[in-house]
């Protein structure tokens, strides 16, 4: 009796695996592709958004370089360095590879690109309009997540001359003190006030408690013959006049 041989159990060839190499160091790079040497040789024009971030951040992790990392972050803020402003420490350390350290020296930068903004705004400028008033005050509204309220002081030749942070509070509202406001005209010698205030919701219509205090405001410098010329509302892109919509009743 004859037998056939035992079958060998079939096996299972392995998936192929593709294989992905880390992505290279920054140091690896051609001189001209990095950022720190394109920089030096070609000027700070000459580098993308991905790579100015870059060399804030210094070093990426293991699996991403620090200009992939820098997009990573962009790709975030779909590509807007307004909305990178906004991020905070805290929101910037989220990323894997960005500690405090590193978080601090980007919100620092750009926070200084912020005040430059607000350095090169004219001295005095003239206000002829309410889009002339936003012009001169946006920038101290950018990059903001929640509300502050300013005074800005104008001589009779319409020019502002101080300005003031009166409040700040959370992302729905601040609380403002009429008093507050006047104590510094009248100090600083005012011959009238713009007041403004941002939304970060990007939502321009005032509010109820907006208009309240608005009418209390312009009341209060109706009494004291420091006029209230007007009341903006403030976001990234635009702005709302209370003047323009015939809302300065005490005006």
């Amino acid at each position: 009796m004859t037998h056939s041989p035992k079958q060998l159990p079939q096996t299972h060839q392995p998936p192929t695996m593709t294989y992905t190499p880390p992505p290279q160091s920054i140091k690896t790079w051609a001189v001209r592709d990095r950022p720190r040497e394109k920089m030096v040789a070609n000027g700070q024009q000459a580098l993308s958004d991905a790579e100015l971030i870059a060399i804030l951040i210094g070093s990426g992790t293991r699996r991403k370089s620090a200009v992939d990392l820098a997009r990573e972050i962009l790709n975030y803020v779909d590509n807007s360095l307004s909305h990178l402003g906004r991020l905070n420490i805290e929101d910037l350390c989220r990323f894997s590879g960005i500690g405090k350290a590193k978080a601090v020296t980007i919100a620092a930068a750009l926070e200084i690109g912020r005040r430059r903004m607000i350095e090169a705004t004219p001295q005095k400028p003239k206000i002829r309009s309410a889009g002339d008033a936003f012009k001169a005050i946006r920038y101290h509204f950018q990059n903001l997540n929640h509300e502050e309220f300013f005074v800005f002081l104008l001589n009779r030749a319409n020019r502002i001359t101080n300005f003031k942070r009166i409040s700040m509070g959370g992302t729905s509202g601040t609380f403002v003190d009429p008093k507050l406001i006047f104590k510094y005209a009248i100090t600083h010698y005012a011959s009238g006030i713009i007041v403004a205030h941002n939304h970060p919701s990007g939502q321009l219509k005032p509010s109820d408690s907006d208009i309240r205090i608005t009418d209390r405001i312009a009341a209060t410098g109706k009494v004291l013959e420091i006029p209230l010329l007007d009341h903006l509302i403030i976001t990234d892109e635009n702005y709302y006049s209370f003047n323009d919509n015939g809302l300065l009743k005490s005006k």
